[in-house]
């Protein structure tokens, strides 16, 4: 497949994300006023370790498959998001062999700090100026667009996306537990 083509799917993946979370979001805080929501979040509850699970699992399979077969070298910013995303595959499955629903608290914290670093790097790409240093010498270049898609996705917008939505699935998920 080529990688235009992949970088497109992604960022429909990306889109699709986008309205879900927004969604589920409305839902978290709707649900108290409409009975007919609760059924709907009592799904995302149960079932958001295992969503949590495949989406990191994925997302961890194609930045290795950017670097390591597509040959995308990541730059300093994309290694602080991904010390933020591989552990959760880990998390995640963990979490469902012990049927610890508490990992959620933990997925939450990784994934704001996630999410930050990629905003960040977001930033820089859409032509901001450095606030912080590119965190790695001899990597990638942290500014540079390697995909742009729909006139906002980017590769660090892709995974603040992800980000956030893990945090309003961890949310369903942690109410569940409480």
């Amino acid at each position: 497949m080529p990688v235009e083509t992949l970088n497109y799917l992604l960022a429909v993946g990306t889109l699709a994300m986008q309205v879900a979370g927004a969604g589920f979001l409305a839902l978290y805080f709707l649900q108290k006023r409409f009975a007919d929501l609760r059924d709907i979040a009592g799904l995302l509850s149960r079932w958001g370790i295992w969503v949590g699970l495949f989406l990191t699992l994925g997302a961890t399979a194609m930045t290795l498959y950017y670097s390591e077969v597509l040959g995308f070298v990541p730059c300093g910013w994309c290694w602080v998001q991904r010390v933020f995303l591989w552990p959760q595959v880990v998390l995640f499955a963990l979490a469902l062999y012990k049927r610890d629903r508490s990992a959620a608290d933990y997925s939450i914290a990784f994934s704001i700090f996630g999410a930050a670093a990629a905003l960040y790097q977001h930033y820089l790409q859409m032509g901001g100026s450095a606030l912080i240093p590119c965190p790695a010498t001899g990597a990638g270049d942290c500014a540079q667009r390697l995909m742009f898609e729909f006139g906002y996705i980017t590769f660090p917008f892709m995974a603040a996306t992800l980000f956030g939505f893990l945090i309003v699935l961890m949310l369903f998920v942690r109410k569940r537990a409480v």
